[in-house]
């Protein structure tokens, strides 16, 4: 067969050698090199072929099937001749066709529905850089059918930019193949405009593109992270002048086909084109005369949340590996130049690689994949990146939740079902659901709209989330592609209508159902067996259709609308879309069901609950009894006459919320813990822990006695607390205690001066001159434990601190004499205090 020659042509033979000889290979060529389309060609005359296919695999739809054309052109053929594509809703291949160009997920199906895979006798991964959790999955099952089933299978794995070693290794050391391609020089221009998820990104890249359109001849490549930020640099470009004869070319997934044909295609002579673009033109596509590049710098990824069960896009930087794919593009066909939207020092800021989609995304897909595969343990594959642990546990969880897997784990016959419809697994549930319940078409066309972005977009200052609405439009959808029923403030996205309706068609025939869906009204109940945790119920409490509605999820979470919309005044929503960025998530779609509903349709979710529990806002006990649908209370009514040892529970939980001092503390009752505890240091366990903490823990013990039928906080002013503290001491503990730890030592002037147990050793502060007369300081604890003295001045301040008195009265109380007398020249400052009058007053009587 006559190929033209290419730049991967160099390193074709050491590949094909390797794939003669150990079967598997990694090649490494860089943007440009031709490894898409040469190879896949290069092999159809390989002898171990014998007459089976090559499947390439593509991440993109969009790449896919531009992958398949151009090889077919470079056989002077068309599309489904020797070359054809798989892609979701689209195929074309013949009885000829040896090469297929299939999307990954695709080909899991066909994995899963033939392991051994009898009629390929090649697989390509293309563009495994990106590291599509698909692709990650497609390799792992690929080469456990290999071993296992199918040793003559050969293996290819082509990147641009991924470090080729770990994935050599992944493969039992398979030959590394590496090709410098022919890439023309490209120029790197960075501008002083950092790169940022602001609204006004799209200002910096539109000011570039003018820039660069000044300085520079050719086509303009411009990369944004999403579709409504290339439709707003598009805004702002269409009122810009750019002189004659240029063009705009969006390209993004919504896109229909004709469109986005339209970016990827050579512009008319005497055109100059602009293509802004999604990631999707980072790799695998050629864009005819690009020899510009303008990169915002953005890109949107998906990110799941464990702890809210939600995945939500985000805009991020570009790694520095997608960087230098973006920058590739302008040196395809002659030298280039690319625009930067950051500064030259923050480039190597950025992350080296994009990191692997199954380190962040929502796996229950996966594990649905691996369950139908029969795969407990993932660990058991051999992974790249092997899926985490925690986030594996609760994709497995939900889905149990959704009958997809038994209790030991295994694939139900559900589950397998499901798996066929290569779709999440909550939207295969409800088709699956909706048909046993006679609402299979409206569930097909529910499952299409939320399978693809939302295709409305609002005008500024009209918005409704209801998803009743999108099943209305897309109902009125005709062959063209126009939307019968649109208005009221919205736009359709063309593109994405398109898709969704002829998915929507797929799965009826797929699922056995005809015509449309008919009524609307059970949109909220579907939409809830797909996303059980996501029912939400009304608070109570803010105007009805107003922003301020908010709503408790079935989660535990919360959800509100932003603005006033219809929805609003709903009791009962089921929400198939919001951000989860917070505890409380904006709702995007959503649709209205009743409580009948939910009764009928969750019966064996329903539980009965006695609840007798503190209400911290109220400070009260609760006593209720509710009708529960996961976290969502269906009927909520007083209990009467709860259990005294239930409200005795509550309390206790209502105390330790609030903390000990909610308690009757006294002066006197701190003193006496601070004795207790100074004793249980001295002597040891056999005094108890009468701390806060220990208190807080033993409650149950000493306090719940004398709750004496508290209910609310204001009830703990009756507690006898005295009596319950002394009651954790015994009759002969207690006699003790005021024995070895009294309250108060007499001191020579006949004052009974209290002792403060609160620090760390026993303080006893005093007069100095009432302790006239003492020659040893006084002892506790059976005279084993020195007083702290505070010897203070007659207006109480310190004026010394010691633990032996005797040595103080010999040495340093002459000096401390002279200062006192200074101040107060009318007391008593003898100068033998051993033998002088104590005294609490100026002078002793008498003097």
């Amino acid at each position: 067969m006559s190929i033209p020659p290419l730049p991967i042509d160099p390193v074709l033979p050491e590949l094909l050698a390797a794939l003669d000889g150990r079967g598997v290979a990694v090649l490494q060529a860089p943007p440009g090199a031709g490894k898409t389309t040469r190879v896949p060609l290069a092999l159809l005359d390989r002898p171990w072929l014998a007459g089976r296919k090559v499947i390439v695999l593509e991440p993109r739809r969009l790449a896919a099937r531009a992958a398949a054309r151009r090889m077919a052109a470079m056989l002077g053929e068309s599309v489904g001749e020797t070359v054809g594509y798989r892609v979701r809703l689209d195929t074309k291949v013949g009885p000829k066709t040896r090469i297929e160009v299939v999307t990954d997920g695709l080909f899991l199906r066909q994995l899963q529905e033939d392991p051994e895979l009898p009629a390929v006798g090649a697989v390509l991964f293309d563009e495994f850089h990106e590291r599509g959790i698909d692709s990650d999955l497609a390799l792992a099952l690929v080469q456990e059918a290999r071993g296992a089933l199918r040793d003559d299978l050969r293996l290819v794995v082509m990147s641009a930019t991924l470090d080729g070693g770990p994935v050599a290794a992944l493969l039992g050391d398979a030959p590394m193949v590496t090709s410098q391609g022919r890439a023309f020089p490209v120029e790197t221009r960075h501008l002083d405009a950092p790169a940022t998820g602001g609204t006004r990104v799209e200002d910096a890249v539109a000011a570039a593109v003018r820039r660069a359109l000044r300085e520079e001849s050719g086509n303009a490549l411009v990369f944004l992270p999403g579709a409504g930020e290339i439709r707003r640099v598009q805004s702002l470009l269409e009122g810009a002048d750019l002189g004659p004869g240029t063009m705009i070319a969006p390209l993004y997934g919504d896109l229909t086909a004709d469109a986005q044909d339209r970016a990827i295609a050579p512009s008319p002579p005497g055109t100059r084109k602009i293509v802004l673009a999604t990631p999707i033109a980072e790799t695998s596509l050629t864009i005819e005369g690009i020899r510009i590049v303008v990169d915002g710098g953005l890109m949107r990824v998906p990110r799941f949340d464990p702890r809210s069960g939600m995945t939500r896009l985000v805009t991020a930087k570009v790694s520095q590996a997608s960087a230098e794919q973006r920058r590739g593009r302008a040196g395809r066909l002659e030298p280039g130049v690319c625009y930067r939207l950051w500064p030259e020092p923050s480039h190597k800021a950025l992350a080296a690689f994009t990191p692997p989609e199954i380190m962040d995304a929502d796996l229950a897909p996966l594990a649905l994949e691996l369950a139908v595969w029969g795969v407990s343990d993932p660990a058991s594959l051999a992974w790249l990146d092997p899926p985490p642990a925690a986030a594996m546990t609760q994709a497995r969880e939900l889905l149990r939740e959704l009958g997809a897997l038994d209790a030991n784990g295994g694939i139900t016959a559900h589950g397998r079902r499901m798996a066929g419809f290569g779709v999440h697994p909550r939207l295969a549930h409800m088709m699956l659901k909706g048909k046993a319940m006679g609402l299979g078409a409206l569930a097909c066309e529910v499952a299409a709209l939320l399978g693809e972005r939302d295709i409305v977009r609002a005008q500024p200052g009209f918005r409704d989330a209801d998803l009743r609405l999108r099943v209305e439009l897309l109902r009125g959808l005709d062959d063209e592609g126009r939307v019968r029923g649109a208005g009221r403030g919205l736009t359709v996205e063309r593109g994405g209508a398109q898709q969704a309706l002829k998915q929507a068609r797929n799965w009826k025939r797929q699922l056995g159902v005809k015509g449309n869906g008919g009524d609307l009204g059970a949109t909220g109940l579907l939409v809830a067996l797909a996303y059980p945790d996501r029912i939400g119920q009304r608070r109570p409490g803010g105007s009805a259709g107003g922003a301020a509605a908010q709503y408790r999820l079935s989660n535990g979470r919360g959800a509100y609308f932003q603005d006033a919309e219809p929805l609003s005044a709903e009791d009962w929503l089921a929400v198939a879309d919001l951000d989860g960025a917070a505890r409380e998530s904006r709702i995007f779609l959503a649709a209205p069901l009743t409580l009948a509903e939910l009764e009928e349709a969750f019966a064996e979710h329903i539980r009965s609950e006695t609840v007798v529990a503190w209400d911290g806002r109220e400070q009260t006990v609760l006593a209720r009894r509710r009708r529960m649908l996961f976290a969502l209370a269906l009927e909520d009514k007083r209990l009467p006459n709860p259990p005294a040892e239930a409200i005795a529970a509550a309390m206790l939980e209502g105390v330790r919320e609030m903390g000990l001092t909610a308690l009757p503390w006294t002066d006197e009752l701190r003193k006496w813990q601070t004795r207790v505890l100074f004793l249980r240091r001295m002597e040891g366990e056999e005094w108890p822990d009468v701390s806060d903490a220990a208190l807080l823990e033993t409650m149950e013990v000493w306090l719940a006695p004398f709750l004496n039928g508290a209910s609310r906080r204001a009830h703990l002013d009756r507690v006898e607390l005295g009596n319950a503290l002394r009651g954790r001491l015994p009759w002969a503990m207690q006699q003790r205690l005021d024995k070895e730890a009294p309250t108060h030592v007499e001191v020579p002037s006949g004052s009974r001066i209290p002792i403060d147990y609160s620090g760390e050793e026993p303080v006893l502060a005093v007069r100095l001159q009432e302790m006239f007369g003492l020659a040893e300081t006084p002892r506790i604890a059976g005279g084993r434990v020195p007083l702290l003295l505070h010897l203070l001045s007659p207006a109480r301040r310190p004026a010394q601190v010691t633990r032996d008195l005797a040595s103080f009265w010999a040495n340093a109380y002459k000096a401390v004499k002279a200062d006192l007398k200074g101040q107060y020249p009318k007391h008593y400052w003898p100068d033998n205090p051993l033998e002088a009058e104590p005294t609490a007053r100026a002078k002793p009587r008498g003097r």
